[in-house]
């Protein structure tokens, strides 16, 4: 089977050594599989899923496991039990193309739970979940949906990727990007439930990310262009040598390098200032 998408396990939760350093990996066949890094050993293997998984998530205390599928399904697991907590099935028929996690204070946003994430589809659709794991608590807490132009027996598999991130240094706010009536990102605040600001892209994006110790943000393009953008202004930098599309933006923990990803390059960058 192929391995269709992989997290690491978040640091904090895997604070107690190297021994702990775990990733999970989704596959093919519906699996999600989790491996020991420092052993190179696979640990688990469960089936949350009856098709290809498309993103995989841990939750920010990694006690959590989320799997997205082709088919739009979104599996809650446990790592230590292998047990399926719970399917949730509001993007059921498309795919989903993000799963990302954050924390939160318990009350905030007015709903219990310590932990904020969010899933994208291909439809353009994101919905985005208060949820506290102790209490088998995963409430929904508001609902996307952005416009695009009309096109005739629509194939979602050929246009860019609807991709979200939560903003770190904007508590509350989530960025989308994604086919669309402009090409553009969109800051969407979850206090407000409006958008705050739109920042111009020169292309469609296909990938994404947003530096978790800095304001910027990294947006690759099927141009075979990489764009660091300050936020929330500022004059964009723009940079070439991928081959082909840049398919992944990867910030790392610091914030001071980002790893790019095109059909047949890898790319390490060192940020201004880094």
């Amino acid at each position: 089977q192929s391995c269709q998408c992989l997290a690491w396990k978040p640091l904090a939760a895997a604070a107690r050594g190297a021994e702990s350093q775990q990733l999970v990996a989704g596959y093919s066949d519906g699996t999600v599989r989790l491996f020991s890094a420092s052993r190179t050993e696979l640990e688990l293997k469960m089936q949350p899923h009856a098709v290809a998984l498309t993103a995989i998530a841990f939750s920010t205390d990694g006690e959590m496991i989320l799997s997205g599928s082709k088919d739009g399904l979104v599996a809650v697991s446990s790592p230590r039990t292998g047990i399926t907590l719970c399917v949730l099935a509001e993007h059921r028929g498309c795919a989903i193309t993000v799963l990302h996690c954050t924390s939160k204070q318990y009350h905030a946003l007015g709903v219990e739970g310590g932990e904020l994430w969010l899933a994208t589809s291909s439809d353009r659709r994101v919905s985005v979940w208060a949820s506290d794991w102790l209490k088998d608590k995963c409430e929904l807490l508001d609902w996307l949906s952005f416009p695009a132009p009309a096109a005739p027996q629509e194939d979602l598999s050929s246009l860019p990727p609807s991709l979200a991130a939560f903003c770190p240094w904007e508590p509350g706010t989530l960025v989308y990007v994604g086919f669309g009536l402009q090409k553009e990102a969109l800051f969407y605040s979850l206090h407000k439930k409006q958008v705050l600001r739109k920042l111009s892209l020169p292309y469609f994006a296909t990938s994404l990310s947003l530096s978790p110790a800095a304001p910027f943000m990294a947006v690759g393009f099927g141009e075979r262009l990489l764009r660091l953008l300050p936020c929330p202004t500022g004059a964009p930098q723009d940079y070439t040598g991928h081959d082909d599309t840049v398919q992944l933006c990867c910030f790392g923990p610091s914030g001071q390098r980002l790893l790019t990803a095109s059909h047949s390059a890898l790319l390490l960058w060192e940020l201004p200032g880094g």
